[in-house]
């Protein structure tokens, strides 16, 4: 896949799976076509087990003490909202058959091997794995695209994963801001974080974005996203971790309009009159004789004035007409050509 090349047609967005199927497959399987069907570019899910995340024990540093999982202990948290393995080949072919690209989170070396095996053609990397610098490498080392976001992190550690991630000569990899919470509040999303990455590390930049509603991702579009990431579901009353903070079909679909009705805004750098203005130029002002002149009489601020529509000549050169002589009888409400009066105006008299 080369993603570089997607990103230059269009924002790339990607509707994050994660545990909005409530261990069931029939309802992963929905999530993907209603992801196709709502205007998502891809369909991303999670490759972990409770055991390759963290282990099961009760000690307090693995309980959770606040936000969305408060009072959840992380091992019984992760064997909630896991996707089985034995799913995601299916669940690959399900959205190749419709055309919907796939791909997952790894995070450890052994769901990278699996990943690899069902051939998944890209990596993301989640904010909390960003500093397990080995994992980075093990996944870089695949020569895939990857997808990184960077919750939480210092200016040093992105640092650190993007010399990783180069140094396995991989250099088809974008960074996207994010806001660890569950949901982020807006006033913490800080987007002009976005920005800056691309200017420092000189790669293209997206939102992974946990907030509510789609301000934010239809923002960062405006502001220079390539990526656009949320979670989605088919809908937030279906009981999982993850529904709380996700978006539902209608919801997406809305967004993914927002967002390509944003892109044809921003559209190219031009200057000069659009095709929908063409109409518009001849309402501009101009010079215009506003009292009957004689030939041989002098142009002034009586007899000829700027205004509406933009038929004569330029406003400009109302200046210099000003004194001229005109050559002709000139009838009020008739717009003033060079030609008329007196004097030498430039090769074509609109110079």
């Amino acid at each position: 896949m080369n993603l570089y090349k997607k990103l230059e047609q269009s924002v790339y967005i990607i509707a994050e799976m994660s545990a909005n199927h409530s261990g069931s497959l029939e309802r992963a399987k929905e999530i993907i076509y209603a992801a196709k069907e709502a205007g998502a570019d891809c369909v991303k899910i999670q490759t972990y087990t409770p055991d390759t995340l963290t282990i099961n024990c009760d000690n307090p540093y693995f309980h959770i003490d606040n936000g969305t999982w408060a009072g959840e202990n992380l091992y019984h948290l992760y064997k909630k909202a896991y996707t089985p393995w034995e799913w995601q080949a299916e669940l690959k072919q399900e959205a190749d058959k419709i055309g919907i690209d796939f791909f997952s989170t790894p995070f450890d070396k052994t769901s990278v091997d699996f990943l690899e095996d069902i051939g998944v053609q890209m990596y993301k990397i989640a904010s909390f794995e960003l500093v397990d610098i080995p994992l980075l490498e093990y996944v870089a080392a695949k020569e895939k695209p990857m997808i990184m976001s960077t919750g939480m992190a210092s200016l040093d550690e992105i640092e650190d994963a993007v010399q990783a991630v180069r140094g396995k000569d991989n250099n088809q990899f974008v960074l996207l801001r994010c806001a660890s919470a569950y949901p982020a509040i807006t006033e913490e999303m800080n987007l002009r974080t976005m920005t800056d990455m691309r200017d420092v590390f000189q790669v293209p930049v997206g939102l992974s974005d946990h907030s509510m509603g789609s301000v934010a991702a239809v923002t960062a579009v405006a502001m220079g996203a390539r990526v656009i990431e949320k979670h989605f579901c088919i809908s937030r009353e279906i009981e999982n971790p993850d529904a709380s903070f996700s978006m539902n079909p209608t919801e997406f679909k809305s967004m993914v309009t927002d967002i390509r009705m944003a892109e044809k805004a921003i559209g190219r750098i031009y200057y000069g009159p659009s095709k929908q203005e063409e109409n518009s130029i001849v309402f501009r002002r101009s010079i215009f004789c506003v009292k009957d002149i004689k030939k041989g009489e002098m142009l002034t601020e009586e007899n000829v004035k700027i205004i509406r529509p933009g038929y004569g000549i330029k406003p400009k050169w109302y200046p210099e007409l000003l004194g001229k002589i005109a050559l002709m009888d000139i009838e009020r409400g008739t717009p003033l050509a060079f030609s008329m009066v007196s004097g030498e105006y430039g090769k074509t008299g609109e110079e």
